[in-house]
């Protein structure tokens, strides 16, 4: 799963990009020298976890131009000096962030060709326990910021006939998890979107991919203030799934599992949801 610490939500104002924005950025070549062959991406949630494994992954190869975006602006930073990328800290929640990023994105790189959303927050524990803030975080993080995002940067894919958008989802999404409900709620809902947007622009020579990974080893655990405990699955490292994300985006693959063998209860339960539902029950 890919997560980072539900903190209290901020209070809403002007929007606020944090400090560490490189409108300037040594060696960069302006728009007008931009080679052909170099292609744009743009990462959200690069700070930490997946998405920083998804910036370092395509950091190691040539010809990607690469802005990444995380709330953290000192961690986005060090992600950004290590894999020579454009770094933009900002809280995608806030009013007006969103189009901050796009017009930023274009200004010093150009044109999206690949939108890597990355972004995303949990909470554990109880639904009757959880904080009526906090319901708002999980869904304007993994859901509302994410497609504002997409929605400002799919036309211009659309007018040039290519790109792509990659959605980092969650199993949770897929089968849901106990004591996540509104993660689930959250991740399921980045799910049907993917398949919803795949149908619209069939023939446009956009792609969606939608990546499910399952527990991965990031902070989540540790920050959520509840450690993963179970002894299956083992958490998977960030970067098998920044390998599966590069692999998706070469291959063109539409949805992809991190491990693969997630897809199994993801076909029983779609078989079979009431002997899912007892075996979940059972075994958690």
């Amino acid at each position: 799963m890919v997560h980072a610490f539900s903190r209290p939500r901020s209070v809403p104002g002007p929007p606020v990009v944090a400090p560490g924005a490189d409108h300037a950025r040594p060696g960069r070549r302006p728009l007008g020298a931009r080679d052909p062959r170099t292609r744009t991406a743009l990462v959200t949630g690069a700070s930490s976890g997946i998405g920083a494994a998804v910036a370092r992954r395509l950091g190691d190869e040539d010809g990607w131009r690469l802005v990444l975006t995380g709330r953290d602006p000192v961690r986005l930073r060090q992600i950004a000096d290590d894999t020579s990328a454009t770094a933009f800290a900002a809280d995608l929640t806030l009013p007006g962030a969103d189009r901050q990023l796009t017009d930023f994105t274009l200004a010093t790189a150009g044109p999206v060709d690949l939108l890597v959303a990355g972004a995303g927050v949990g909470w554990a524990g109880e639904f009757l326990d959880m904080p009526p803030h906090t319901i708002d975080e999980v869904l304007d993080i993994n859901v509302l910021a994410t497609l504002r995002l997409v929605r400002l940067l799919l036309p211009g894919m659309v007018a040039a006939g290519s790109g792509r958008v990659v959605l980092i989802g969650s199993l949770a999404g897929s089968v849901a998890v106990r004591d996540e409900a509104v993660y689930s709620a959250a991740k399921a809902a980045i799910g049907a979107f993917a398949d919803s947007l795949r149908y619209e622009l069939r023939g446009t020579g956009v792609g969606v991919t939608h990546v499910v990974p399952g527990v991965v080893d990031t902070p989540f655990f540790e920050r959520r203030g509840a450690p993963y405990r179970r002894s299956r699955p083992r958490p998977v490292p960030p970067e098998r799934v920044a390998d599966a994300v590069r692999s998706a985006v070469v291959r063109g693959r539409d949805e992809v599992y991190v491990p693969s063998w997630l897809r199994l209860p993801c076909r029983v339960r779609g078989a079979a949801p009431g002997l899912y539902r007892r075996l979940a029950a059972r075994f958690g």
